[in-house]
């Protein structure tokens, strides 16, 4: 299968990892609602991975495989999602200092194919170890400003990386995409990588 791949994200995090592996891509931000009233993580970010594909899917002539994405943080099975301010942030940091967290990440991979649409959607979970942290070296994290703009208000890419004492699972996954099991379905799709 030789198909146009889009990027329903303008995550500048997925986008390198997508041109990391080699694929071809094209971006198209989703406008999807990413409210919902599940509560679970993995059927959290498999629903809004699905209505953001859905949401570009549905806009494109021709045929293509979209790729939604979803990433959130779930500490004691509660979700942290993108802090709204340094405050939030600093709560997040405080909970999540010296304690073990989990990461998930849904994925859709919508292929359309004229006016038809067939989903394939799955989720990873990695579990993320942050060693304890002061309030010194939370506040210096802070006025990084890495934290504003990232679920659980951390990057495990970035500064932060100085705190995190391992990680059980797929390290892309945390980044935002599971590379391994998105080439993994691909496949099995009949795309060729």
């Amino acid at each position: 299968m030789k198909k146009k791949i889009i990027l329903a994200s303008g995550s500048p995090r997925r986008r390198e990892l997508l041109t990391q592996i080699g694929i071809a891509y094209e971006v198209v931000p989703s406008d999807a609602e990413e409210t919902v009233t599940e509560t679970d993580p993995a059927r959290v970010v498999e629903s809004l991975s699905f209505r953001k594909a859905m949401d570009v899917a549905e806009k494109q002539a021709e045929d293509c495989v979209v790729i939604g994405a979803d990433t959130v943080v779930a500490l004691d099975q509660q979700i942290l999602g993108k802090p709204a301010d340094e405050t939030q942030a600093l709560q997040m940091l405080h909970a999540l200092q010296g304690r073990s967290h989990c990461v998930y990440t849904g994925v859709t991979l919508l292929v359309k194919q004229q006016d038809r649409m067939e989903p394939h959607t799955f989720h990873e979970r990695t579990t993320v170890h942050v060693a304890a942290m002061n309030d010194r070296e939370i506040n210096h994290y802070i006025a990084t400003g890495e934290p504003l703009d990232k679920a659980g208000a951390y990057g495990i890419q970035g500064a932060f990386a100085a705190y995190i004492c391992g990680i059980e699972g797929d390290y892309y996954n945390v980044v935002g995409l599971p590379l391994c099991h998105l080439v993994q379905v691909l496949k099995e799709i009949g795309f060729e990588i």
